[in-house]
């Protein structure tokens, strides 16, 4: 299972109730940040995720309204020295952008306390691996070279069929979890049971994608095929689609027909500009693709396989959950 905590949700400045392009993504212990829209570390706190073992930060592109929360998420990480060590990924333009604001702003004449490690992203490169998941990037189109969405995907696995190892005498043990591991085994008789004869069919892990920006929806298609849950912009109506496109953006109906055409379970749109009303997006997405959403700042969801998104709530927050960890400053 993994779980979306949206930080911010508004397209290229701020509003009164939404923040600039941040999205938590939980998978197990692991945690995950995409993007980094100015104020993200107070949302971070705000959602009651903390900070702990949120050090893999995933950028899609360059422009300032995606990077420029690093600045301050990385002068707490080092102050407090919350974390061992931070990885941060990208194209290139990305993070030429934020070692600039790393290396001549923050850390400008110190060595960062927490050592700070930067990856160029290539596409179709698996970045990061958990115990049942893995973290890839696939190229999109926007402004600007080097952009990148990010697909959260759990392994694939074969069901292990009882009824069928009990039949061929595999004792219950270490055999059967061999087998599971794809090995065969020999049983007392001098039988070999080979993997196939007590699995069952391939099943695909549960996929979760993040587009970051686009500028179209033609080339990404394939990548997104099958995904449970889709979180992509929806900057203008289609009413403002000669716009969308001088600009480098996609329209709340691009999204939905993409994610109608890709077979994709739910969606979830953000990247919310402030001249639309919030019930005309969702209007506009759900004619063409009914399973649309359009989440808010600190909107949490949990993604499962074989059912629909739940909705979290918000825990509620307390003057302690402002204070510093022991031993950092005020």
């Amino acid at each position: 299972m993994f779980e979306l905590v949206f930080l911010g949700t508004s397209a290229s400045a701020p509003s009164i109730y939404r923040g600039l392009p941040a999205v938590a993504v939980l998978a197990g212990e692991q945690r995950f940040l995409v993007d980094c829209g100015e104020g993200s570390q107070r949302q971070i706190l705000r959602s009651g995720i903390g900070f702990k073992r949120l050090n893999h930060i995933f950028l899609t592109h360059a422009h300032l309204d995606h990077i420029l929360g690093l600045g301050g998420l990385l002068s707490t990480f080092g102050r407090w020295e919350a974390l061992d060590e931070i990885f941060i990924y990208g194209g290139l333009p990305a993070i030429q952008r934020v070692q600039a604001l790393v290396y001549q702003v923050i850390f400008r004449r110190e060595t960062p306390p927490v050592p700070i490690y930067f990856h160029r992203v290539t596409p179709g490169e698996t970045l990061f691996k958990g115990r049942k998941f893995a973290v890839r990037a696939f190229p999109v189109s926007h402004r600007g070279r080097e952009c990148y969405g990010y697909i959260f995907e759990e392994d694939s696995r074969r069901p292990f069929l009882a009824e069928a190892a009990e039949a061929l005498g595999v004792p219950a043990g270490p055999e059967r979890s061999r087998l599971v591991a794809g090995e065969s085994i020999v049983l007392e008789s001098g039988r070999v049971v080979r993997p196939d004869e007590v699995l069952g069919d391939v099943i695909p892990g549960m996929k979760v994608a993040i587009t970051g920006d686009l500028a179209r929806t033609d080339d990404i298609g394939d990548a997104l095929r099958d995904t449970d849950a889709l979180v992509i912009e929806s900057t203008y109506l289609d009413a403002h689609a000669d716009i969308a496109r001088e600009v480098g953006h996609i329209t709340a109906r691009q999204a939905a027909e993409l994610a109608r055409e890709a077979n994709v379970k739910f969606l979830f749109l953000t990247h919310v500009s402030r001249r639309y009303r919030e019930f005309e997006v969702i209007r506009e997405a759900r004619k063409y693709f009914p399973d649309s959403y359009v989440v808010r700042d600190l909107d949490h969801f949990a993604i499962f396989r074989d059912r629909r998104p739940r909705k979290i709530e918000q825990r509620q927050q307390t003057e302690a959950d402002d204070d510093p960890p022991e031993g950092g400053e005020e």
